[in-house]
């Protein structure tokens, strides 16, 4: 008989009981991904997956160790609560570890709300395979493109419970749903790539596969013949695409973890200006179908919507328990694990304050400087915030596209840039961060 991800946590909680664990809890996640890959016309990779990883934490005061494993038979669950608590004698003190109070645990942890599952039955290989084909059929149609890469779709559906000898019991589900595709446009030397693809937890929010593959195939000709551009001080857009990076690395700055050993260009920020006074970034994990949301995090409290900035004041860190401990605060129930690793804190579903001008508004107000869709490397010191990245995207002169450019360098500092950051309004608002477009003054860029 296939026990329940509820049943095996609770089963891996009285092994540990039995094996001298003083107090302890267990993540169990049962899943299944199906993913479909074609190349010219025919498939080319299918893989199919089903399987149970179960993780178990014990204390022992403040001594903690950690063991997972796939097998949920009764023998193993005994071997790893013998293992965790053999392991946890032997770990070093940690005074800002354990456990969440009663009183700090979610009471209403009912994620039908949220809309993370589609009920739906789970698509057939064909199926995949067939979006797959029309994604890359639509791509090779587009005049220019001399290849299709890549064109895939996969599905997914995973069940997530966590267990703790405090009392806390709650488990959730979602489903995954994707479409894909790379599309090559050029020759020899010149030629160049691009992309498109979608990702939802509703089949019947997919978008077109025709669609992502037509869209992959335009954007990969409009970088035929890229070359470098001028060296100097420019403007620089972040398309839509990328934007939601700049907003990433304010988030890992502003993450308690860092905070708490000292290694963040913010650590001294709280309560600072950090972004444009008329600019908030709000986290909500309660948006309904969307990846980043969850009713509980990976310590059992209340997830919450909070303002993390606040017309552009930095309101408070990203924590977990130990975090939050570590600097006599509060925990924001924001902890994540996987099941081989102990709670760390993260950030949910992140929105920035959209403006009020379209991206073709503020090209055209840029005049002369350059559109990043794309980029690669990442030189970021989290000390001081310095910023340098490669980059590719499009020329801008008077307003308007006027040739695509690759081999070229950005840089600037974070908290400089961050603060003169202008919003377009042309976020995608199902994605878990919803970002505009970014125009920046000023940055350095290094080309020819």
């Amino acid at each position: 008989m296939t026990l329940s991800p509820e049943q095996i946590s609770h089963a891996l909680l009285e092994a540990a009981q039995k094996a001298g664990a003083h107090s302890a809890d267990a993540m169990v996640v049962q899943g299944t991904s199906v993913s479909v890959d074609v190349r010219k016309g025919a498939l080319e990779h299918a893989e199919r997956s089903e399987g149970t990883d179960l993780g178990l934490r014990v204390l022992l005061g403040h001594r903690q160790a950690i063991v997972s494993a796939s097998d949920s038979s009764p023998a193993t669950l005994t071997a790893m609560a013998e293992r965790a608590v053999a392991m946890a004698r032997e770990a070093p003190e940690d005074p800002y570890s354990g456990l969440a109070e009663t009183d700090q645990l979610a009471q209403n942890t009912d994620y039908a709300a949220l809309e993370l599952f589609d009920p739906t039955p789970e698509p057939t290989p064909k199926m995949l395979q067939d979006d797959a084909l029309a994604a890359e059929a639509a791509a090779a149609a587009v005049e220019g493109v001399t290849q299709v890469s890549a064109a895939g779709a996969g599905y997914g559906e995973h069940r997530v419970h966590l267990a703790a000898s405090n009392g806390f019991s709650s488990g959730y589900a979602r489903t995954s749903r994707s479409t894909s595709c790379v599309a090559i446009a050029g020759t020899g030397t010149g030629m160049e790539r691009d992309y498109d693809g979608d990702g939802r937890s509703f089949q019947a929010d997919l978008r077109d596969p025709a669609v992502i593959g037509r869209t992959a195939g335009e954007r990969a000709i409009q970088l035929v013949g890229a070359r470098k551009p001028a060296t100097g001080s420019f403007p620089v857009m972040f398309d839509e695409r990328i934007s939601s990076s700049l907003i990433g690395h304010l988030m890992a700055a502003s993450n308690g973890s860092a905070i708490a050993r000292g290694s963040s260009w913010l650590k001294d920020c709280l309560g600072e200006q950090v972004l444009p006074d008329h600019l908030s970034v709000i986290e909500d994990p309660h948006r309904k179908r969307v990846s980043g949301s969850r009713p509980f995090d990976a310590e059992g409290l209340p997830t919450q919507r909070r303002a993390v900035i606040e017309n552009g004041i930095l309101t408070g860190w990203t924590l977990d328990l130990s975090s939050a401990r570590k600097l006599n605060m509060t925990s924001t129930g924001n902890a994540v694990r996987g099941v081989s690793s102990p709670p760390s804190p993260s950030s949910w579903n992140l929105e920035l304050t959209q403006g009020d001008q379209s991206r073709a508004d503020l090209m055209r107000d840029m005049g002369t400087g350059l559109l990043v869709t794309s980029m690669i490397g990442s030189t970021i010191n989290p000390n001081t915030g310095d910023y340098s990245r490669g980059a590719s995207g499009f020329w801008i002169e008077n307003g308007e596209i006027a040739y695509p450019v690759n081999e070229c360098t950005i840089a600037g500092n974070l908290r400089d840039m961050l603060m003169r950051i202008i919003p377009a309004n042309d976020a995608r608002t199902h994605l878990s961060r919803v970002v505009p477009s970014l125009l920046i003054e000023g940055m350095t860029l290094a080309g020819s």
